[in-house]
């Protein structure tokens, strides 16, 4: 996801409301672009037209279910040819946009954790796992209470907290040391939360960063995925208007 960092990364020192919806636009824009190139609008204005047509012709055929089945038919084979011509633009979009997901991910999907902050570290294990587990970090961060752990209902948390800085945690448990970064910081930072261990009753380590919430409707909170689907619904109808697009 880097090489999307010279494009993307100046839009974190807005605030997140404007970095959704800037990247939305974006989206968007190419995505209606690509579609407008790669579909036939006279086709797809006829076809558009021809469904209409047949769902209005099956509300007059309601009392002719043979008739209404026989459009309705015809409706259905319209349809697919419809969405045919749309899939072309779909497929062509639909890797750039799960890299962009990707960043966005990676980027402003949880809060950073901040100087001076609390924050939970976690190992998860298998329901079987038994032993200990013991945790240190460098640069020292300040760790509460004891850094060595049973493991008791297949998890086991921690309270950390520190200068800012880049740190990394070492875990060792069953004589094999597990390594994952972490970042405090006043920016819109932050390292991977999540690190899944494969080949070992240690199924995953976490770092506790808040999933960041967007959008604030009172009765809900929206976090990024979903503040970029209202983003993108706007903006594609309002594009799809103003290119005149079936």
């Amino acid at each position: 996801m880097a090489l999307l960092d010279p494009v993307f990364m100046p839009l974190l020192n807005l605030d997140v409301v404007w970095v959704i919806a800037i990247i939305s636009l974006i989206i968007s824009l190419i995505v209606t672009l690509i579609y407008k190139f790669m579909t036939d609008q006279n086709l797809m204005k006829r076809l558009k037209d021809e469904m209409k047509a047949l769902k209005d012709e099956m509300k007059e055929l309601k009392a002719h279910p043979e008739k209404m089945m026989e459009v309705q038919k015809k409706a259905m084979q319209t349809n697919m040819q419809y969405m045919m011509q749309s899939m072309k633009s779909t497929l062509v979009t639909f890797i750039p946009i799960i890299i962009i997901f990707g960043w966005m991910n990676a980027n402003i999907a949880y809060e950073p954790l901040l100087p001076g902050q609390e924050f939970t570290v976690s190992a998860l294990f298998s329901n079987d796992a038994d032993d200990i587990i013991s945790i240190d970090s460098f640069p020292e961060l300040e760790i509460q209470g004891n850094k060595t752990k049973n493991i008791e209902d297949g998890k086991i948390v921690w309270v950390l907290k520190g200068d800012e800085g880049d740190y990394t945690l070492e875990y060792n448990y069953n004589g094999e040391k597990y390594t994952q970064e972490v970042l405090i910081t006043n920016e819109q930072a932050y390292k991977p939360v999540s690190k899944i261990i494969k080949g070992s009753e240690l199924k995953s380590l976490q770092i506790g960063n808040k999933p960041k919430k967007v959008l604030d409707l009172g009765f809900w909170k929206i976090g990024w995925l979903g503040s970029y689907i209202i983003f993108s619904l706007a903006f594609s109808m309002l594009l799809r208007k103003v290119f005149k697009l079936y």
